[in-house]
């Protein structure tokens, strides 16, 4: 591991400065306004992956934003690891609630991160840890240690459901053949316990409108005599759960895979820490489905929550309006065996239903994705928590993630190949929200992690 140490003190400073250029470009997917920034990104990454060793490097063009490909290929007959990240990020709203300007990072020192951590959207998710991949190529190949072939598929539609991304692993088979798919999108239990993510939740994203009279009223006039479609949008809402948090809607829970008693006992192995859970979010107490630990809430369990809602007047002083419509934008997190497409159309049947009179609901399906759940006997898994256990000297604790990166499962339907997640972000860093950041440690560890990991697969490849 010397080699590594010491490439990675000699360039950190360099490896740190190329980071805040990236995040300094608004690569807002979701907002149209920010299509040249994303395309731009594009070009970046094009030319840091050249230089960092590629040996074929393009921009693919598809239906929506572009797709990045490099490839080194040292010999065929090795084994090769497709990397996947993604170069967009989530819009920085609420704007004012950052501490500093999201395309304007600075370093900052925190209590967790008393080395500093870089403040910026996509500094965490997903821009720093996918430039770490990057970075350990170029470590690889100019200290002479790449030990087997490798490519790169950057994606720019991430955030917005990576529907491109689809198309164009359908159309590339032959062109991203590998034999294991590494991401670094997730994060890890704490900067002193290492963890490997084995499972993702799914997803189904959906809009709801909620439309009454032909025009806003005058809630003097008219209140109390027709349906208020924010009132009846937020009825509809508060019944999706019942008295113990649990979801309301016919045959959500028909395909959940229940944990048995020794898995949940596993799991209740991680370290976790109740009051600094509640003391980081400042919250006096947590809430969710009853029966169920905290970090089985947000990991095997599905949620239904709403990420946006409005309607009516929400500007400066008062209107007194009945608002003709009334808007909600819904995500469902959903467990293995749940198939978004099907919880989509089980939302939008029972949503439709449960509309009283006088009021008409359309419901529009955004994006979604499975669930998945990788094997810890794998080569892939094995390889990982050999890295982690030489760079920080423990071994990683198989973790399930609450989030989800709905092509994960796309890639072993269609790429026939199991994929390894290491991540290397904290739950406090602030992914989606203001002040998002990653510790500089973090962003240095994996690049010191990931090279260890091409070692380790090869060699455990050969020897299988």
């Amino acid at each position: 591991m010397q080699h590594i140490h010491t490439y990675i003190q000699e360039h950190k400073d360099r490896f740190i400065n190329e980071l805040l250029e990236l995040l300094k470009i608004p690569s807002i997917s979701a907002d149209s306004a920010y299509e040249k920034d994303v395309i731009k990104t594009a070009d970046v990454i094009k030319k840091s992956l050249e230089a960092a060793g590629c040996d074929a490097v393009e921009i693919c063009l598809t239906p929506g934003y572009p797709i990045v490909y490099g490839e080194k290929i040292v010999d065929p007959s090795l084994p090769t690891v497709l990397v996947y990240g993604h170069y967009d990020v989530q819009p920085p709203d609420p704007i004012d609630l950052w501490d500093s300007p999201p395309f304007e990072p600075v370093i900052k020192k925190t209590e967790i991160h008393p080395e500093g951590a870089i403040f910026a959207r996509g500094s965490c998710d997903d821009k720093g840890q996918m430039y770490m991949h990057v970075k350990a190529l170029e470590l690889m190949t100019e200290t002479d240690q790449l030990p087997c072939n490798v490519k790169f598929m950057i994606e720019g539609e991430e955030e917005v459901g990576s529907k491109s991304l689809s198309w164009f692993v359908e159309n590339n088979q032959e062109k991203l053949a590998n034999d294991v798919i590494l991401i670094s999108d997730t994060g890890m239990i704490a900067k002193d316990v290492p963890s490997i993510t084995t499972g993702l939740r799914g997803l189904s994203y959906v809009e709801v409108e909620v439309t009454g009279p032909n025009r806003d009223l005058h809630s003097g006039l008219y209140g109390g005599a027709v349906a208020n479609p924010i009132n009846v949008l937020t009825k509809m809402i508060a019944s999706l759960h019942d008295e113990n948090n649990h979801i309301t809607i016919p045959g959500f829970y028909d395909k959940v895979e229940n944990l048995s008693d020794s898995e949940r006992e596993q799991m209740a192995k991680a370290p976790f820490s109740l009051e600094a859970y509640k003391k980081a979010l400042d919250i006096n107490a947590v809430y969710g489905e009853k029966g169920y630990s905290t970090n089985e809430r947000n990991s095997i369990r599905p949620t239904l929550d709403v990420n946006g809602i409005w309607g009516g007047y929400t500007g400066e002083g008062a209107k007194t309006v009945i608002a003709s419509k009334a808007y909600a934008k819904i995500s469902m997190r959903l467990v293995p065996n749940q198939d978004w497409e099907e919880i989509t159309t089980l939302f939008k049947n029972h949503f439709e239903s449960i509309a009283p009179d006088g009021v008409t609901i359309k419901v529009t399906p955004h994006h979604g994705g499975q669930g998945y759940v990788t094997p810890i006997d794998s080569l892939g898994y094995q390889a990982a928590s050999s890295a982690y256990q030489d760079s920080f000297g423990k071994t990683p604790i198989p973790q399930r993630s609450g989030g989800s990166i709905p092509i994960v499962s796309l890639f072993e339907k269609e790429l026939k190949s199991k994929t390894i997640l290491m991540g290397f972000g904290l739950d406090s860093d602030a992914i989606h929200s203001p002040n998002e950041h990653f510790g500089v440690w973090n962003y240095l560890k994996g690049i010191e992690t990931i090279p260890l990991f091409y070692k380790y697969f090869t060699e455990l490849s050969k020897n299988k």
